[in-house]
């Protein structure tokens, strides 16, 4: 069975000016945009908090990079698809309503991460705060689907680039506040603190987002003959995605750059700690808090030059993050191998900048290669392999090459593996140590980071490299050109 999902008057209505009016569209903008940094603040809050919490656990760079990215990215990608697929077809405000709730009750409880006793069985902090991460994941999967879903209803196709340009400044944003947020609140109190103050006022803008924002009618900035199913199955979905390589190829640019990404950003702040000696909270507000609005400022403007170039030249939406994250390689390798902490943050908010065209062009390739009917869960698809592989792996493969780094180090200047740990060498206890681990410690504790770190900048020109192969197959994939 099919029906006609465009309302009456949608072919002059819809397709030029997108549902709703003008300003009400940009409320719901800002109301989805800021939900989106809302997510990314309370998944980048772990990273600031790091220096202070891995100590105070007693846990390794490969457990933070597991608390990180695998322990959050698995049940987020999972959930994700089916979620999706409600989306197609269920209320998506409802959905995200809920979903916003959901992650940010786990991210409070993120804060009373401690060791448990339940009669002979003792379970770790670091099983608590998975669990509670986990929790986050399932929450956060709610989250970008329906978002997108719903700006392509209230965008029209010419005007969507910049629109899903300004959303996707929520990931920038997001960890942006949450380092000046959780940054300054872990050193004034603690790194627990820091979860609770975060966390619970998600609750309201669940509530203020479900009665100030509506449900637009599905496909409405779609052509008014436009035909559709009333249910899409996953499988339609990937037999419509297999005929679209340029769908595969800026996917697995953007896998990439994530698996940079998250892992790099996972780990920033424990290496400003480690190697310049700062606070934690003086590595969130003076370091990577400008990096960040940096990046959101980056990536609002390779998102607008990539709308004003698209009409005359639609392969822009892929060689400008092509450039943009090749570019970015130089500046990341000289930031984590410079002594200078000010030649450092430059290093990082210049790389920052112009590396992150690529999130306002996967959304926009990966709805623009599709038909309406299946956006929702295009994008779901999208991101359950960005997730996965980039979020879930990234951090933990730095947390690991770090670890390796480190005992390779500590073997090779004649101390036994087992003897010394890197918790050891935190400058709070290092001092306990006698003076021949602590010399140990003095060319291992930060330098196995610092290789690990650099590592993964110089896996971006990868990333860049599948978004030029997309760039040349753009012309023949893309439905979405309005």
């Amino acid at each position: 069975m099919t029906v006609s999902t465009a309302p009456e008057g949608a072919e002059t209505q819809g397709q030029v000016t997108g549902f709703g009016t003008k300003p009400y569209r940009s409320y719901v903008l800002f109301a989805l945009t800021l939900i989106y940094i809302m997510n990314f603040v309370d998944r980048g809050l772990l990273a600031v908090v790091g220096p202070d919490l891995v100590p105070e656990l007693g846990i390794s760079d490969t457990q933070f990079g597991l608390l990180t990215g695998f322990g959050f990215a698995l049940l987020y990608t999972i959930v994700g698809l089916p979620l999706a697929r409600f989306a197609d077809q269920a209320n998506r405000v409802w959905i995200m309503t809920i979903c916003v709730a959901l992650w940010s009750i786990m991210t409070a409880l993120c804060g009373f991460a401690t060791e448990v006793t339940i009669g002979s069985v003792t379970i770790g902090a670091f099983w608590i705060l998975l669990m509670c991460r986990v929790g986050v994941g399932i929450g956060e999967a709610g989250c970008t689907p329906p978002a997108n879903s719903l700006i392509a209803d209230y965008y029209a196709p010419r005007d969507r680039s910049q629109a899903l340009g300004v959303y996707a400044m929520g990931v920038t944003l997001g960890t942006m506040f949450a380092n000046l947020i959780g940054g300054w609140v872990t050193d004034a109190y603690d790194w627990r603190t820091a979860f609770l103050v975060v966390g619970l006022p998600g609750l309201l803008i669940a509530i203020v987002f479900k009665l100030t924002v509506k449900e637009p009618p599905r496909g409405y900035t779609d052509p008014a003959n436009t035909q559709t199913k009333e249910r899409v199955d996953l499988s339609e979905a990937i037999r419509e995605l297999t005929t679209k390589p340029a769908f595969w190829l800026m996917t697995a640019g953007a896998t990439i750059a994530s698996f940079c990404g998250y892992g790099i950003s996972s780990f920033q702040s424990i290496f400003l700690v480690r190697a310049h000696e700062i606070t934690a909270g003086q590595a969130a507000i003076w370091i990577n808090t400008p990096a960040s609005m940096s990046a959101a400022v980056g990536t609002f403007v390779t998102g607008w030059l990539a709308t004003k170039l698209y009409k005359k030249h639609p392969g822009a939406i892929a060689w400008i993050p092509a450039l943009g994250l090749a570019l970015s390689v130089p500046f990341y390798v000289f930031a984590f191998t410079t002594q200078n902490l000010l030649f450092a943050a430059i290093g990082m908010v210049v790389g920052g900048f112009v590396k992150y065209g690529y999130l306002a062009a996967q959304y926009t390739i990966g709805q623009g290669v599709v038909s309406m009917r299946v956006r929702a869960m295009a994008t779901a698809v999208l991101l359950f392999v960005v997730n996965l592989l980039g979020y879930g792996f990234g951090p933990l493969f730095i947390g690991a090459i770090s670890d390796i780094f480190f005992t390779s180090g500590v073997v090779e200047l004649g101390v036994a593996a087992e003897e010394l740990v890197r918790n050891q060498c935190h400058p709070g206890v290092v001092g306990e140590l006698g003076e021949n681990l602590q010399n140990v410690c003095g060319q291992v504790y930060a330098q196995s980071l610092q290789k690990a770190m650099v590592i993964m900048a110089l896996l971006y020109l990868g990333s860049s490299l599948f978004f030029v192969l997309t760039w040349r197959r753009l012309d023949k994939d893309m439905v979405d050109r309005n």
